[in-house]
């Protein structure tokens, strides 16, 4: 099988669909979804303006309800994946 390579930040990859981005490793026991709940224009770019945090259990077998630990908002992209950042290298140690 073909080794893949995804879009690193702070050593935790990302992956994006739509408006969902997943960061983190789906291997460890908890990964970060931000999923983009607003955007607005800045010349010809769409910039995210709204964003919730989830961190979340990446078991399988628990309920997806009970699957979220923590949430946050936060108003850009960059804020966003810092405190993702922070809360996966504190529960993934």
């Amino acid at each position: 099988m073909a080794d893949t390579k995804f879009i690193t930040y702070k050593g935790f990859p990302l992956v994006r669909k739509g408006n969902e981005i997943y960061y983190g490793n789906m291997s460890d026991d908890t990964v970060a979804c931000l999923n983009v709940m607003s955007t607005h224009k800045e010349g010809d770019l769409e910039v995210a303006d709204k964003i919730m945090v989830a961190l979340m259990r990446t078991a399988k077998d628990i309920d997806p309800l009970q699957a979220v630990l923590k949430t946050s908002n936060r108003t850009n992209l960059y804020d966003a994946l810092d405190v993702a950042n922070i809360w996966l290298t504190r529960e993934n140690v």
